[in-house]
């Protein structure tokens, strides 16, 4: 028994030694202290108090598999209780269909926004205001042109490197854009150190909510967003936020259903190297286009240039899948399109029949409005054949932009009227309207004309192209004379041409 005794002991020593050699190395190298000194708590040990254990160091062992539960965790923003709340919580509640289709809308998105906002340390009620701006549409567009998941408007996309060009809008894009709101909405609460006055400069202006702060500080009245003087819109703005926080906290007050979303990714990035049409992606992946469209939003066009955007979004399972296909795939070139730079102002149906494409196709593919020249430098997509090996460069996946100039301009010319005139006859003669015609001299549709009369009349001229020779107008006054024509038009119709183009009354509002 003793020897069996010794036995063990020297077995566990030698095990203990073992041990130890795989631990870090403690031992003096030539001097009298050791390069990494061990630490050792000082006095007995204690157990953490409920306050240590809430602080960023110290690890929480609790997890939860739903996601709504981590968001409640998250909200750390002061609750604003007013009627306007009252009444969206109302609005909301009453419309559960709607609440149903954002809230599975935003499955997507939701997980990534949250880990997003934890890692920066704001507060989780930030991942719902993508419901108050787009109902978690990524596609989704307002009157004042904002885009996107978190609705940046063309000029703020640009201040926070959102690429918008002929090919991609990160404005609708869920990671860039995702980065840049939380960016934004950093910067604006370290501007006003109050997170509802950052909500409502994120909604109104930085620099309106700053002069509506002064006005206040100089009528000696208080600063905060219920005492601000605001429009409408940006008034409701937080009042809605708190509303859905509110029916997102205690969502069975307002007989409410919120669909479960698990606390775990949807969509995992996965790295191209070459460019590829997203027809083929979604095949390779074995998901619909309209899946991989709702993760990937940004994209204008069929094809994916790997040099402006080297990362795709895919479902978690897919994208494996989408690996293993791709690697085996061998039939062809994985993209059908190329860009073309064109290297003059030429029409519609010169450039198709350079590239070997309809000009019905050419139009399409390229959004050409109809009686437009492509102007010089335009990125065009166009067919890539099978003998092109270079996929498309970096500066013109990121830059590439298409230009239009009009094919038809109008000059300004005196002309006479002869012996038995009207103004329908003259009108016939130079090919314009008799009501135009009327307008452009201040007369009635009626009225006589002598011969000899002087009138002034905006008579059509074919713009010149790069490969077009003489004969036609010269591109300096061909590009001078319709913003004349326009302002005399525009003055006189009931419908300015400009209104139309910008497609209604902009916001007075959105200011990002």
């Amino acid at each position: 028994m003793k020897l069996l005794h010794t036995l063990l002991l020297g077995s566990l020593l030698a095990l203990a030694g073992c041990a130890t050699t795989s631990g870090p190395d403690l031992s003096n190298t030539g001097s009298d202290t050791p390069n990494h000194a061990p630490q050792y708590p000082k006095g007995p040990l204690s157990p953490l108090t409920r306050a240590e254990t809430a602080r960023a160091d110290v690890a929480s062992l609790q997890t939860t598999g739903d996601l709504w539960v981590r968001i409640r965790q998250g909200f750390a923003m002061p609750d604003l209780e007013q009627d306007l709340v009252k009444d969206r919580e109302q609005w909301y509640a009453s419309r559960p269909d709607y609440i149903q289709r954002m809230t599975e809308r935003s499955s997507k998105y939701l997980f990534h926004i949250v880990e997003e906002l934890e890692r920066r340390n704001m507060p989780t009620e930030l991942a719902l205001l993508p419901y108050i701006e787009s109902a978690f549409n990524p596609q989704a567009v307002s009157t004042a042109k904002a885009a996107g998941m978190w609705q940046f408007m063309p000029a703020t996309g640009t201040y926070f490197d959102l690429k918008q060009n002929a090919f991609r809008d990160d404005r609708r894009d869920v990671l860039a854009s995702t980065r840049a709101a939380l960016d934004y909405l950093q910067k604006l609460y370290d501007m006003f150190g109050d997170w509802h006055l950052a909500l409502a400069a994120y909604n109104w202006g930085e620099g309106s909510v700053g002069r509506a702060i002064k006005r206040n500080e100089k009528l000696g009245l208080p600063t905060g967003y219920t005492d601000l003087q605001m429009p409408a819109e940006t008034r409701m703005y937080v009042p809605k936020l708190q509303a859905v926080k509110n029916i997102v906290a205690r969502p069975e007050a307002f007989s409410a259903e919120l669909p479960p979303i698990g606390n775990h990714p949807y969509f995992q990035a996965v790295t191209i190297k070459r460019d590829i049409d997203v027809e083929l992606v979604a095949k390779l992946a074995d998901v619909s286009v309209a899946d991989f469209k709702a993760l990937n939003p940004s994209f204008r066009k069929p094809v994916i240039f790997a040099a402006g955007t080297p990362e795709i979004l895919l479902p978690w399972d897919n994208a494996q899948v989408f690996r293993r296909n791709l690697q085996a795939y061998d039939e062809g070139q994985y993209a059908s399109w190329t860009v073309w730079t064109v290297p003059a102002t030429i029409t519609v149906a010169e450039a198709a029949q350079r590239v070997g494409l309809g000009e019905s196709d050419l139009r399409a593919i390229n959004n050409i409005p109809p009686r437009m020249l492509i102007k010089a430098g335009s990125a065009l997509m166009v067919p890539r054949g099978a003998n092109v090996s270079a996929d498309v460069a970096g500066h013109i996946a990121d830059n590439g932009q298409i230009s239009f100039a009009p094919e038809v301009v109008t000059r300004r010319a005196t002309i006479k009227a002869r012996k038995h005139d009207t103004l329908i006859s003259v009108a016939n003669r130079y090919g314009v309207s008799a009501s135009n015609l009327a307008d452009w001299n201040d007369l009635k549709s009626t009225a006589s004309l002598k011969a000899g009369q002087s009138l002034i009349a905006y008579l059509p001229v074919r713009a010149s192209t790069g490969s077009s020779g003489g004969g036609k107008a010269s591109p300096a006054k061909a590009a001078g004379a319709p913003r004349k024509v326009a302002v005399q038009a525009e003055s006189r119709n009931k419908a300015p041409a400009a209104a139309v183009a910008r497609g209604g009354k902009p916001s007075k509002v959105k200011k990002r």
